[in-house]
């Protein structure tokens, strides 16, 4: 078995390499890949910057170039679900590409030909998660994540993307994960914590927020590996 560990920046990882201790650094495609062994297991983590194009990318890479067969992601999101605070997780039970739009075609919002508006997570792993949320006694709401190309901060954007998609939170990279991942068949997990509400105070929450919201993400994240190695 071998298990990537992704996030979008490097605050995002910075608290699973801490964790993990000592690794190899391994320069490809432009990124930096973290590899190491963890209770016997191999792990490669690496932060893919910030998007759908440079996660697709680094997915892809963990995959195909370093043959991970389970990918975690852990990162921060903006929460659009009113019951969603800041330091919330929420566990992706789906993802959408919301600024995805050829509905000039006649298609919905987020989908194209050959293609669905959302790809599922694996429930394996959404029913792992649950037993370590229950062991760290923490409420993690399961729901659906939009993924989009921009830091949405604009009520109108955001209530657009609620009735399309009928979202629970918003990042940038979850789906174009998820899309490469149900392509290559390899199961996937996607926890994000609550950094910002999505509105137009969400720069000033993100930036007071986002790392020790990465921090709780993380944490999650190092006990689902717990889980999967045991």
């Amino acid at each position: 078995m071998k298990i990537a560990i992704m996030g979008a920046m490097p605050e995002e990882i910075a608290p699973i390499l801490e964790k993990l201790g000592s690794y190899k650094t391994t320069k490809y495609a432009d990124n930096e890949y973290y590899e190491t062994t963890y209770k016997g297991v191999e792990i490669v983590v690496a932060y893919s910057k910030i998007g759908k194009v440079f996660s697709t990318l680094t997915a892809s890479t963990m995959i195909q170039y370093f043959n991970c067969d389970k990918l975690l992601f852990s990162g921060v999101a903006g929460a659009i679900n009113p019951s969603l605070k800041i330091g919330d997780l929420i566990v992706a039970s789906k993802l959408s590409q919301h600024d995805l739009d050829i509905t000039a075609f006649g298609h919905p919002m987020g989908f194209v030909p050959g293609g669905s508006v959302f790809v599922e997570a694996d429930k394996s792993l959404i029913e792992l998660s649950n037993k370590v949320a229950l062991e760290l006694g923490k409420t993690v709401q399961e729901g659906i994540i939009a993924t989009g190309d921009q830091f949405v901060h604009d009520t109108v954007v955001k209530d657009n993307i609620v009735k399309h998609f009928k979202a629970d939170a918003l990042e940038m990279e979850g789906a174009s994960v998820a899309v490469v991942c149900n392509a290559l068949n390899i199961p996937f997990f996607i926890l994000r914590a609550i950094s910002d509400t999505a509105d137009t105070d969400a720069s000033f929450s993100f930036d007071e927020f986002m790392e020790s919201s990465a921090i709780i993400s993380a944490e999650f994240i190092m006990r689902m590996v717990d889980k999967i190695v045991d």
